[in-house]
Order: C-alpha cells, then structure tokens, then sequence
C-alpha cells in the first residue's frame, strides 16, 4: 500500500501542477503589463519590496474593521491558493496609528492560514497616495485611504491586469467586496503570472542545463 502511494503521488501531482497552471494559461495567456516600473515600499516602514516578488497589493486604510471582510475573503480564495509559491506575498497599506488593529487582524487570519506572507506597510498619508498614484488606475482612494481593489504586481514591479476584459475593457483591480470578482478573474489571473515565471524559471534551466 505505502508503494502505491507513493506511486500516485509521485505521478499524479505533478500533472495536478501542470493542469493548475495550464488552465489559466490556455484561457488567457500572458498577463498584460498595464502600468510599469512601479515605486518601490523604500519610503514606508519595514522590510518588505516589490522587487524579485509577485504581490497581492491593497490598501486597506485607516478603517481597518470595515475591510475585515475584503481581507477575509482574499485569504480564503487567494492566500490559502497560493502562499506556499515561494515569491508570492501579499501586501497592505494601512497609515500609520494602525498598528493595534493590524495585529488584531493578524491573529484572526492566523487562525484560518498561516498568515507569514500577509505583509503591512505603514506610511503617511502622502506616502500613501503617492503610492497609489504611481498605479496610474482609473481608481480613487476613499477619504480614509483605502479601496475595496487590490492588485497584481510583479517581480519587475510592473502592474498586471486585463485590456481586454468583458465586463470593464481596461481592468486594473479586482474588487475584493465580490466574490464573483475574485473567483471568476482573479484567480485565473494570479495563476497565469504564476505559471509565467514558474515556465521562464524552465527555459532558464534547459539553457543552462545545455552545453
């Protein structure tokens, strides 16, 4: 029985990470560049970068106990999918005097997932739209500086979206309030800049590997 299982293992996982990655890729393909050269997280407090990482990034804002839900919904349809991508991290940008509610929130997603790559960056306020500005979106912070939206950003520090998509033409974000956003687009989305680095990491390695 332990050689069967490790047979089943050992052939049928690897075509479960194929056809995980291969269903994103054949449905969409590249993952297009929608705004470049984002700034980096060098003015907020902390050690966390963009760079040589794929990003969940949000702003969450002063009102941290009305995005509980958006947060809640991202761990369970994005996060617990795929932190354990070693270049995967999720980011949030709250302002600065909201550490108490950042480590409330914290412990309750640790309860649900190990919540190691839930990252929180704190900044001013003009730190904070700078940031956003940067994202050059058709989108707007709210008077507390956050935003329902999150979005993809990529080891290169370059915004990835749709400019194509059905519903919005230009898609910058995904709205974290709708299931349906995140569940029907969203996940397809992060799979495909997956699959993107997770193939470019191969051919690295085939030339390599070649005399």
């Amino acid at each position: 029985m332990k050689k069967k299982f490790v047979l089943i293992i050992l052939f049928v996982f690897p075509l479960v990470v194929y056809l995980f990655f291969a269903s994103g890729v054949t449905n969409f393909g590249r993952l297009p560049v929608i705004t470049e050269n984002i700034s980096e997280l060098d003015q907020f407090d902390g050690t966390e970068r963009f760079t040589s990482k794929i990003t969940i990034l949000g702003f969450l804002g002063e009102n941290l106990d009305l995005k509980k839900t958006n947060a809640f919904n991202l761990n369970q349809k994005i996060y617990k999918r795929f932190y354990e991508f070693e270049d995967f991290q999720m980011v949030m940008v709250v302002p600065k005097g909201s550490e108490e509610k950042v480590s409330s929130l914290k412990k309750e997603l640790n309860t649900l997932a190990d919540a190691r790559k839930w990252k929180f960056v704190f900044g001013e306020e003009t730190e904070i739209r700078q940031l956003f500005d940067a994202l050059q979106t058709n989108l707007e912070l709210d008077e507390h500086l956050g935003t329902p939206y999150v979005f993809v950003i990529d080891k290169e520090r370059n915004l990835r979206g749709r400019n194509d998509d059905e519903d919005e033409g230009l898609k910058y974000g995904f709205d974290a309030t709708s299931v349906a956003d995140i569940n029907n687009k969203m996940v397809d989305d992060v799979k495909i800049i997956l699959a993107e680095y997770r193939l470019a990491l191969k051919k690295r390695k085939t030339v390599g590997d070649n005399p």
